[in-house]
């Protein structure tokens, strides 16, 4: 028996760095209600929704760094958003910057949560692959600088039996690594929810960054067809403080085909009727893991973090 849900994406337009979380958040609010127009049932927003992508620029000033930083989820600016999706009996799941206060430190993790239809955190994953790097890179017009604002995440990749199917979370970067849906299909994800901010000026190669729109998409679809799972992917958009953001958000079925995209570059809501199950076939067939995968031969995913040419 089929097992629907109806699923949107919530791509969002460029956030100005002086834009404050409560304009944001209205914008956001107006999506959901769209969504719920539309009879949607669960709303995947961005990768760092309510602020601008703020790592393409080197902060010194410590309290500027924590401006773009949440100390609470949901927070006073944060929190109509949560009132609004309970209110409307819509579930969804949204980025931020974390700040945390952990093993008696202060801590920062890019983090996406899954808030369900009462408005109650059910689930929260930190990003594990960040990219780009710890400081500006000479030569460079624009800097990509994760691993300068962020610790790489600690909570693995988990998953939740929540709106009702398995669900998992990965941010941006994450889905262009296999192993990231794969540890998810392992403990039976049917959908994943991907927030991004992908700028095509991130490599400073042109012959690189032109494919980006073609590597993102080829990213999801491989990860939804070879893991036989659902996968909605959230962007946000448009010239962002001088970056131009991809968008191209999407929605993936079991099969790698793309069942919905937006095709604008600013706040643009995209929608699907998804079913569960529609990838019961593939999992007993060409990727039923139990019968056909081979751990024992693949020890050097986990074993070795680098490419080692022996001679």
């Amino acid at each position: 028996m089929s097992r629907f849900i109806n699923l949107a994406c919530a791509q969002m337009g460029p956030i100005a760095r002086d834009d404050d979380r409560s304009t944001v958040v209205r914008r956001q609010i107006e999506l959901l209600r769209e969504a719920k127009s539309r009879g949607a049932e669960f709303v995947v927003f961005p990768e760092l929704a309510f602020t601008t992508f703020f790592p393409r620029w080197v902060l010194d000033d410590p309290a500027e760094i924590d401006s773009f930083f949440e100390p609470e989820m949901p927070g006073p600016e944060t929190r109509p958003l949560f009132e609004a999706a309970s209110d409307l009996g819509i579930g969804f799941y949204i980025g931020y910057a974390e700040l945390a206060q952990e093993d008696g430190r202060t801590r920062r993790f890019n983090t996406a949560i899954i808030v369900d239809a009462r408005g109650r955190i059910v689930g929260k994953y930190r990003k594990v692959h960040l990219p780009g790097h710890a400081g500006p890179v000479e030569g460079r017009t624009s800097q990509h600088l994760e691993k300068r604002y962020f610790e790489p995440g600690n909570l693995g990749f988990p998953v939740w039996r929540t709106m009702g199917g398995v669900v998992g979370m990965c941010i941006c970067n994450d889905r262009r690594w296999p192993e990231t849906y794969r540890v998810m299909a392992l403990q039976g994800a049917e959908l994943v929810c991907v927030g991004y901010n992908t700028p095509d000026d991130h490599t400073g190669v042109f012959d690189f960054d032109q494919l980006t729109g073609f590597h993102h998409q080829l990213s999801l679809q491989a990860g939804a067809y070879q893991n036989a799972t659902w996968i909605a992917a959230a962007a946000k958009a448009g010239c962002e403080e001088g970056s131009n953001m991809i968008g191209l958000s999407m929605i993936v079925a079991p099969s790698g085909q793309i069942v919905a995209m937006a095709s604008t570059t600013g706040d643009e809501l995209i929608s699907a009727k998804c079913d569960f199950d529609m990838g019961t076939l593939y999992k007993r067939t060409i990727f039923d893991f139990a019968r056909h995968r081979e751990p024992s031969q693949y020890g050097l995913i986990v074993e070795r973090k680098g490419p080692v040419v022996e001679v």
